[in-house]
């Protein structure tokens, strides 16, 4: 059975129930898939608990995701807060998100970020973001905008089903090594991947409860396969 480990930010937003309640959406809708396809899948609030018992979930998991959550401090990536609007960053997650997917990378282990988490995995390899765009989120009330995407090379998900986005935030120059793997029509990168690594991310939500088993599932197994075939890249 494939092992997962999971890390999304916490398990309880008192000030903020509304945005919990949606996160705990897509958590689910992750687990759940997962499970049903024989995955032994662990969540993991990198907010709360110690690094080295994280560090130690990744370490034994077959794959570890980076899940979304809230806008990534630009103070990772050198620069100073210019968003139209201010809303707090959790620079406890930042650092300890960073840290996993560093560490991931290092021993060369399969790594898939997802929204927050692909903006991380960029972040984390040198690159920087663009810290407000308009048009990739929808209300409150239907965060989620089916996004038009244009890829670049084979992806195991290219054509399964909407791509569901909900994001202000993506990525500007990428990181060392990355290169764009997906775009929307306006520019967005909406995925990359590592020239040597086996790092892959995604910008639109797969593990959401209308997506997770189309999506999630594939690109794991798919990115799980590349490192046992040698082609974590999949550059043809």
């Amino acid at each position: 059975m494939p092992t997962a480990a999971l890390f999304h930010i916490r398990d309880t937003r008192p000030d903020a129930p509304h945005y919990q309640d949606l996160l705990d959406e897509l958590n689910a809708g992750a687990m759940t898939a997962l499970r049903d396809a024989g995955w032994h899948a662990q969540l993991h609030a990198a907010t709360e608990h110690p690094l080295d018992d994280l560090l130690g979930a990744a370490r034994s998991a077959d794959v570890v995701v980076i899940l979304g959550g809230e806008d990534v401090d630009p103070r990772t990536y050198g620069t100073t807060d210019s968003r139209p609007d201010w809303t707090p960053y959790d620079t406890g997650a930042d650092e300890a998100q960073l840290a996993i997917i560093r560490d991931t990378a290092a021993a060369g282990r399969p790594l898939l970020g997802i929204c927050r988490g692909m903006q991380l995995v960029n972040v984390a390899f040198g690159g920087t973001l663009h810290q407000h765009i308009d048009g990739h989120r929808g209300s409150r009330s239907a965060p989620f905008v089916a996004t038009e995407v244009r890829f670049d090379r084979p992806d195991p998900i290219s054509t399964a089903g909407d791509h569901l986005c909900s994001h202000h935030q993506s990525v500007d120059r990428l990181g060392e090594g990355l290169d764009a793997t997906a775009r929307a029509a306006d520019g967005t990168v909406e995925a990359v991947r590592h020239r040597e690594l086996p790092v892959w991310a995604y910008q639109w939500h797969l593990e959401h409860p209308r997506s997770a088993a189309r999506q999630l599932v594939p690109a794991m197994a798919a990115l799980r396969a590349s490192v046992r075939t040698g082609e974590a890249s999949d550059r043809s």
